[in-house]
């Protein structure tokens, strides 16, 4: 049981008391400096992709890759070093959101997919730093849920698909990460309300 916590096959308890509102931010741990050099793939994606002729660029699309799939690295480090930070919480999923951001620019401009389908993700996306900025002003704990875990593989899968000319593939991923991505956001907001409820005494909804 305790390696597939480990190994993220099994979540449920606390979240990491280094992770909590108020913590010190660590920015010089293990897990933060995979989360640097995932930036910094992403950057070198974007700068790659978008001077090329149709986005397909096989160094740019490793960059990619790399920089979806290490989302489980930093994860994985941090459960086997203990080194838990409160600037990995808030970065972790800042840099999903920029590999979902900078999958929609180029997929965007070479066409690789539905521009409707990418519009919708791209606002939802923007919903989620609104919600994210909104609750950390608040000082609400809001944390990553099971739905926006899955969602997030198959909306990176989709870019990476795309990328890899794998037709037909492509959509199918993006539809389901889309679909989840938006359930996950309707449940973030439930969350949000219902501690915002708690803390005005309210009574809780059945």
């Amino acid at each position: 049981m305790e390696k597939a916590r480990t190994f993220g096959l099994r979540r449920g308890g606390p979240e990491p008391g280094a992770t909590r509102a108020g913590q010190p931010l660590r920015p010089v741990t293990l897990p933060n400096l995979i989360g640097y050099a995932r930036l910094g793939l992403l950057a070198a994606f974007l700068a790659i992709a978008l001077s090329s002729d149709d986005g397909r660029v096989p160094i740019a699309t490793a960059f990619f890759t790399v920089a979806a799939g290490a989302d489980y690295l930093d994860g994985l480090l941090a459960r086997l070093t203990g080194q838990y930070s409160r600037l990995g919480a808030l970065m972790d999923p800042l840099i999903d959101r920029l590999v979902v951001v900078c999958g929609v620019i180029v997929a965007w401009k070479f066409e690789l997919l539905p521009r409707w389908a990418l519009a919708v993700l791209i606002a939802r996306e923007l919903a989620m730093v609104v919600l994210v900025a909104g609750g950390l002003r608040l000082g609400l704990d809001l944390h990553i849920n099971w739905i926006g875990r899955l969602a997030v593989w198959p909306t990176m899968g989709a870019f990476g698909a795309a990328l890899f000319g794998w037709e037909g593939l492509d959509e199918v991923l993006l539809y389901v990460g889309l679909a989840g991505s938006i359930a996950a956001s309707a449940q973030y907001v439930r969350d949000a309300v219902r501690e915002l409820r708690a803390r005005s005494g309210r009574p809780q909804p059945g």
